[in-house]
């Protein structure tokens, strides 16, 4: 009995809540305490949330499971909502967490098995209730079938085109009905059946709107959707379609195919434009507009194949009993047909074009830019842009064929005349595009044809229509306007910005004709009219020119004068920043930037007077520091060539020297070096009869000790560095007169040896021979420094260091830059060496231990110590 007691005490607990509701002051109010439980409410199919007072067993709280997510969990004891259907805050306050997180999992499990019986009951609808036929289409079952066509799911949609489809009196039946609405003027009934249609064309099936735009059917249609109940009044598009729109012929076509979809094709554009234009999404119009090319494309490609009609149609332009209307006509239809042309695939619409080529069009075109009417023009040379899209080499072509180029006259004419805004822009579209010598497409030869004629026979047509609607200069005024014509500023514009891309296509062609004609003088004339774009343009085309970046362009500017109005036109603007001051100082920098120094020097010299004003511009600044840097640059390159003119020919002279040294062979070097050996042996033995000089310490002397650096020893690669090296001079010890006169002597003699050695670069000693002439030294000198006296061993000491050091440094440096050295020449270098140095290897030291050399031995002796 304990253990049942105990176990409800515990579910007592843990469904043990406090009502609270939200007053209006946005307080909790205590509704009461209470047991909580979730369960079917008596006369309901649902489950709810009940509350029983734990006192009295009143009911606190009844609440149905929304599906909603309405309910919110807080601090772990509190689960919240708002009652939808009272519009009032509602709490639970748990006495237990595992009370509150029960009640809270069943809520959500309750929540889930909501949603899942509903969808459970939609797909048992969907399956139960699917569509087998479609009802019979009567004014009483009009209801159903707009129930079924607006309410049907995406599956009920795919079968509803199916039965449509199928059900082959479906429409014919509708349109009965509709009939019967309009004749009894039951509103609700056409109300109905404009859903109707309108749903089925929202289906968007390609097949249903191929049967609802067919002939039979496409003007009871439109009727239907005259009814739309959003619209207060009833639209009369039948009546607009039959009455106010005219089909023009202006040649019969004799194929019922082509004028079916001619007609069908306009019904369905004024469907999509006019009729559902405010209801149709993306993916219908799209459609739609597939439709309506496919219909093109059948049409223009019947029309094409019949040869008799387009012959027919060239032949009504040439005969002289065709009224003017008649030809508007026949080019307008012309333009149509062009433009439909682009449904075609690329190669059929290329052989169309040629064939009416072939039948005459430009011959056509020609006699429309005669005609004075504006409308009829902007056809013509919108056909003309037709055929440039497609290939621009069919029109050059018939320019350079035909005699007297007609075409190309009637173009630059029209693009002076004022045909309108346009009118210009199609002019100068055209133009350009004939004169494109960058284009992908061949016909080289055509476009530089095409550029003789229009810079011999319009080019200086269009230069002096921009000349005389320019005023003249002050003091001519009344003449001046007398003489002035007048021209549209649109027209000078798009002439300059002709002239601009004729200078890009060809400089040098366009630089002779420019400079002939006086082109720029004429163009600047335009920095005197009013219109500030204008004096841009003309700033615009000097600057366009000057890009050419060439000296005869940059002599005619400088000896015309040429930049005077346009700094005329810069002072006269002032401070103002504008679109003229910052194309004034555009072509200024650009002129800085490709370093034309006669420019340069131009502009500063003739004008900086008036520009001095304005050296707060960092441009105008920069062009100054420009100016000065030319100047700086010239200077000093003329003075030194008239300091040292032989400098540069001296430069090159050692450089041959050098080449020629290392073109020497080594063989070449032995024989010279053996030569100088043979030739010091003479004198070497001359030299044991004549008294030998002795410095004051007792040591005799040393060619090294007397003669220049640069004799002493051998010239290698890695000594260049040094030879800007001074080494501080050292006291010389005093010698007798007799001493004196043999030192001199002897360095006239080192000297003559150095001379005969230059032109064969003294040998070069090997790697094992200079090794034992630098121990060798070594030897000599620590035997002279223990032996010589207190007085001389000083000076004597400090002299053999320095020798061994440098002779130390020489040898390194000499096993580094001969290591590549072959052998052969290592042993013939040891030879020589050993044969100038035998007398002296076999000599021994006399009684005083001092170093004797030779008077006439080389240098490299007298460092090597032998």
């Amino acid at each position: 009995m304990g253990a049942p007691e105990k176990s409800q005490s515990n579910t007592n607990s843990m469904q043990r809540v406090k009502v609270y509701h939200l007053n209006e002051d946005g307080k909790w109010d205590d509704r009461g305490t209470g047991h909580v439980s979730i369960d079917y409410v008596e006369r309901s199919e649902e489950l709810s949330l009940c509350v029983i007072d734990e006192e009295d067993n009143e009911t606190l709280l009844v609440h149905p499971i929304n599906p909603d997510d309405i309910y919110r969990k807080q601090e772990d004891t509190i689960i919240s909502w708002r009652d939808p259907e009272r519009s009032t805050e509602l709490a639970l306050s748990f006495q237990e967490t595992a009370g509150c997180s029960y009640v809270w999992d069943q809520i959500c499990t309750m929540q889930r098995n909501l949603h899942f019986s509903s969808l459970n009951s939609e797909t048992f609808h969907s399956l139960n209730s699917e569509l087998r036929e479609l009802p019979a289409v009567e004014l009483t079952t009009l209801p159903l079938i707009l129930k079924i066509v607006t309410e049907s799911g995406i599956t009920d949609q795919m079968r509803l085109t199916e039965l449509i489809l199928k059900d082959h009196d479906f429409f014919r039946n509708l349109m009965g009905v509709f009939k019967i609405c309009e004749d009894l003027e039951n509103v609700d009934g056409l109300h109905m059946i404009f859903n109707i249609v309108k749903g089925i064309i929202l289906l968007n099936s390609s097949q249903i709107l191929e049967k609802i735009f067919g002939d039979e059917l496409i003007m009871e249609i439109i009727g239907c959707l005259e009814y739309d109940p959003g619209v207060p009044h009833s639209q009369h598009h039948r009546n607009f379609l039959k009455e106010h729109v005219v089909f023009k012929e202006a040649i019969p076509i004799k194929d019922p195919l082509v004028l079916s979809k001619i007609h069908q094709t306009y019904r369905i554009g004024y469907l999509k434009d006019v009729v559902l234009a405010r209801v149709l999404d993306d993916a219908i119009v799209a459609n739609l507009n597939s439709v309506i090319h496919a219909n093109n494309a059948i049409v223009v490609s019947l029309l094409k194949d019949d040869s008799t009609f387009i012959q027919e149609l060239f032949a009504r332009f040439r005969s002289p009993t065709t009224s003017v209307e008649s030809k508007k006509n026949l080019v307008y239809f012309l333009h149509e047909f062009c433009s439909l042309s682009k449904s075609l695939q690329v190669v059929q619409q290329l052989r169309l074009f040629r064939d009416l080529i072939t039948e005459g069009i430009f011959h056509v075109i020609e006699e429309v830019l005669r005609i004075p009417d504006k409308k009829l023009v902007l056809t013509g040379t919108d056909i003309l842009i037709l055929f440039l899209n497609q290939d621009p080499n069919l029109l050059r072509s018939y320019v350079v064929r035909t005699e007297g180029n007609p075409l190309l006259g009637l173009l630059v004419k029209g693009m002076m005349e004022d045909f309108g805004d346009r009118m210009h822009c199609q002019f100068l579209e055209i133009i350009r595009t004939l004169l494109d010598a960058n284009a992908l497409s061949g016909g080289a030869q055509q476009r530089a044809n095409i550029m003789d004629i229009f810079y011999e026979k319009h080019l200086p047509e269009l230069v002096d229509v921009v000349s005389a609607s320019c005023p003249e200069k002050s003091g001519n005024t009344s003449e001046g306007a007398s003489r002035r014509i007048f021209t549209k500023p649109e027209v000078l514009l798009n002439i300059c910005e002709l002239l601009c891309f004729c200078i890009m296509q060809d400089a040098s062609r366009t630089k002779c004709s420019f400079l002939q004609n006086n082109v720029t003088e004429k163009v600047l004339h335009l920095t005197r009219r009013k219109e500030k774009y204008l004096v841009v343009a003309a700033i615009r085309f000097v600057r366009t020119l000057l890009s050419v970046h060439d000296d005869y362009v940059q002599n005619y500017v400088v000896k015309n004068n040429m930049l005077k109005p346009i700094i005329d036109v810069f002072i006269a603007n002032g401070n103002r920043y504008n679109l003229l001051n910052s194309a004034v100082l555009d072509l200024l920098e650009h002129i800085r930037k490709g370093n034309a120094t006669l420019l340069l020097k131009y502009i500063v010299d003739t004008f900086w007077d008036q520009l001095a004003p304005f050296q707060s511009l960092t441009s105008i600044q920069a062009f100054k520091v420009k100016y000065e840097q030319c100047l700086e640059s010239a200077g000093p390159k003329s003075t030194a060539d008239a300091v040292d003119p032989r400098r540069r020919v001296d430069e090159r002279a050692l450089d041959k020297e050098e080449e020629d040294y290392f073109n020497e062979d080594s063989d070449e070097e032995d024989i010279a070096s053996a030569s100088n050996t043979q030739k010091e042996k003479p004198a070497s033995n001359t030299e044991k009869e004549q008294p030998k000089p002795h410095l004051s310490n007792g040591v005799a002397a040393s060619p090294t000790s007397s003669s220049p650096r640069s004799g002493g020893l051998v010239d290698y690669e890695d000594d260049e560095d040094d030879e800007d090296y001074k080494p501080p001079p050292r006291k010389q010890p005093e010698v007798s007169e007799d001493e004196e006169g043999e030192l001199l002597r002897l360095k006239r003699k080192s000297a003559c040896v150095e001379r005969e050695q230059e032109p064969s670069k003294k040998p070069r000693l090997g790697k094992s021979s200079k090794r034992e002439n630098v121990f060798a030294v070594l030897c000599s000198t620590l035997s002279h420094a223990v032996l010589t006296g207190k007085k001389s061993s000083g000076s004597t000491g400090s002299a053999a260091r320095s020798i061994v050091a440098k002779g130390a440094e020489d040898s390194r440096s000499s096993e580094e830059n001969n290591s590549s050295s072959s052998d052969d020449e290592n042993q013939k270098d040891d030879g020589v060496s050993s044969s100038e140095h035998g007398t002296s290897d076999n000599r021994k030291l006399n009684g005083e231990e001092s170093l004797v050399v030779a008077s006439k031995s080389s240098p490299e002796m007298a460092v090597n110590g032998s």
